[in-house]
């Protein structure tokens, strides 16, 4: 009996000395520094909340009424309430502490934490309690989450896009503006990767799986650019950078990237190309080259088309000496002049000089060039383009050269109607003249000379016909071409005392346009072979063969030098040439000397003139 009474009262005082040490714990709990928690570990698997440190309530918002005694359920609210007693139950199968992050919405507001829970035994080894340690990290996620803002707006403002492929899981997630570079809506998401290589354009596929392979094998990052086609069809180029993150045995674990819309960047690199082969197409159609003059350092630099164009010999880079003793002579002052000239407020110069080819022949070229100056006025450099426009000087000494013969021509057919007019109808006019007198002294003998002088006058009247005629024929309006054409033929044959002999087979009409420059050649063709062939007989064909019309002028005379005639300072053929050219015919001149000439002309019926083709 005094046994059992003394293990009684051995077992009330450890009672009160456990008691009184749990009040020493959760008085120390409740005072230590931190977020510390002391838990019961109840028997029907609830979690009772013993002690908390005044950290937990600042942290929290809660009063101390509302924790100590109450269930974890009731205190930590969902839907981290599951997660934070499944840990509980893990630490106590494990035996170990158990850490894990949380996110709890509390009175206090939103707070994140870091949490280490440790098992506590009895002697049995039974799990009692638990002891818990919190870390308030709530600061540094509001600053990472602030972080992550601006890192959005950042991404967003820039047309950048984020990704994070899990390797194990497939996922993808997308952020940034990666959902708009896609073309799907920010609620989408790729399903899979297979959705996101579907998106990339079959022709760049392979491109992009290479690159990201060979970023895996050698675990370096891997920058690709390639095109995405979006649900409506638009294609965007992109500009991505990623790499692989391993975890410790090796194995990839994710594969993380930005990408760039460049689409923009891309188009303007197109227009860049296409100005540039415009460019390059101009300058070899127009036998172009740029150049720069380095006035500081003495260095002109040319691109390469002038080698190859321009037949120059000299090396691309050189000093401003060697390019002036490329010029004429006789240039050399007009360039230096225009380069003197430039200045800050009339920064532009153009001038054209002669210079000699590597061939020795001279060529004509023309510079246009913008001079760039620092802030006192000190020319720095020149920038410019040169042409050669030997074609063009050569276009107008043949054009001035054509001039003069036109002017010579003209002058030569004011001297031969003015002879026609003073030594034929005004001599015929002043011998009539004078006749009219005699018989006006002789009336008996006025009535037997009316017939000659009527004839006389009837002569007179059609020769100045035929002047005007050969100026111009007013039967081309009245009769048509064909027949204008033979009426002059007659008249020239007529009043010259030769046979031309006209033939036709064209039973169309000609349109004036066509028929003008053809009347005018067949005036010129006859009038050079009675001028110079020495033949009185001359064959004229006009017929259609092939949708053309043939005009066929022959003489069996003398015949000339065709490139000597052309050469020289008469105005016909080339007249001639000039017409047919006009209305896209075609002239050929075939003359020996002795052996006659022939001269034919072949005009399309069906053809547009140059001057309508250039107004088209």
């Amino acid at each position: 009996m005094v046994e059992l009474v003394l293990g009684t009262m051995m077992l009330e005082n450890l009672e009160t000395l456990l008691r009184a040490r749990e009040r020493e714990l959760t008085a120390i709990y409740e005072n230590v520094p931190g977020i510390v928690f002391y838990i019961a570990v109840e028997p029907v698997g609830e979690f009772r909340f013993l002690s908390v440190s005044r950290d937990f309530l600042a942290a929290t918002g809660l009063r101390r009424e509302q924790v100590v005694g109450s269930l974890v359920r009731d205190v930590i609210p969902p839907p981290s309430c599951d997660m934070v007693l499944n840990h509980y139950r893990a630490s106590i199968r494990s035996g170990q502490t158990v850490r894990w992050k949380e996110e709890s919405v509390y009175p206090a507001g939103q707070r994140y934490g870091e949490v280490a829970v440790t098992p506590l035994y009895d002697a049995s080894g039974r799990t009692t309690h638990l002891i818990g340690i919190v870390h308030d990290i709530t600061e540094r996620e509001h600053e990472v989450s602030k972080v992550n803002e601006r890192l959005r707006l950042a991404l967003e403002a820039g047309s950048t896009g984020g990704w994070d492929f899990d390797v194990k899981t497939g996922e993808t997630l997308l952020f940034g503006t990666a959902h708009a570079q896609l073309g799907i809506s920010p609620n989408d998401t790729l399903g899979s990767r297979k959705d996101f290589w579907d998106r990339v354009h079959e022709d760049d596929v392979e491109h992009y799986r290479s690159a990201i392979a060979a970023a895996k094998e050698k675990k370096e990052p891997f920058n690709v650019e390639f095109r995405v086609v979006r649900r409506d069809g638009e294609i965007r180029w992109l500009r991505t950078q990623g790499r692989y993150y391993y975890a410790a045995d090796g194995a990839p674990e994710r594969l993380l990237g930005i990408s760039l819309d460049i689409t923009e960047r891309k188009l303007a690199e197109r227009i860049v190309r296409e100005s540039e082969q415009r460019l390059r197409l101009a300058t070899q159609v127009g036998r172009m080259y740029a150049y720069e003059w380095d006035a500081v350092k003495d260095v002109v630099t040319r691109s390469s088309e002038d080698l190859k164009r321009l037949g120059l010999a000299e090396s691309l880079r050189g000093h401003q000496q060697q390019f002036m003793d490329t010029i004429h002579p006789g240039d050399r002052a007009q360039y230096l002049a225009a380069v003197a000239a430039l200045s800050p407020e009339n920064p532009t110069a153009e001038v054209t000089y002669r210079a000699r080819a590597s061939n020795g022949t001279l060529v004509w070229l023309k510079s246009s060039g913008r001079g760039f100056f620092d802030d006192n006025g000190k020319l720095l450099r020149i920038i410019g383009i040169t042409a050669d426009v030997t074609d063009v000087k050569q276009a107008e000494e043949l054009l001035a050269d054509m001039t003069r013969k036109l002017i010579d021509s003209q002058e030569g057919e004011r001297k031969r109607i003015g002879r026609e007019l003073h030594d034929d109808i005004n001599q015929r006019l002043a011998l009539l003249s004078a006749e009219l007198e005699r018989l006006q002294q002789s009336p008996s003998e006025l009535q037997s000379h009316v017939p000659e002088l009527r004839k006389e006058l009837r002569q007179i009247s059609e020769d100045v016909q035929g002047i005007s005629h050969d100026l111009h024929s007013s039967k081309l309006e009245i009769l048509g071409v064909v027949a204008a054409m033979k009426s002059w033929c007659k008249e020239v044959s007529d009043r010259r005392k030769i046979e031309i002999a006209f033939s036709n087979d064209f039973s169309g009409s000609l349109p004036l346009d066509v028929g003008i420059p053809l009347f005018r050649v067949l005036q010129q063709a006859v009038d050079n072979a009675i001028r110079h062939s020495g033949e009185r007989r001359i064959e004229v064909q006009l017929r259609e063969h092939r949708d053309e019309i043939h005009l066929v002028v022959r003489d069996s005379g003398k015949g000339f030098n065709v490139e000597t005639a052309t050469r020289g300072r008469g105005l016909g053929l080339t007249s001639m040439r000039e017409r047919v050219r006009l209305v896209n015919g075609t002239i050929a001149i075939d003359s020996k000397l002795r052996g006659g000439t022939t001269i034919d002309v072949r005009i399309p019926l069906s053809r547009q003139s140059n001057a309508e083709q250039l107004s088209a």
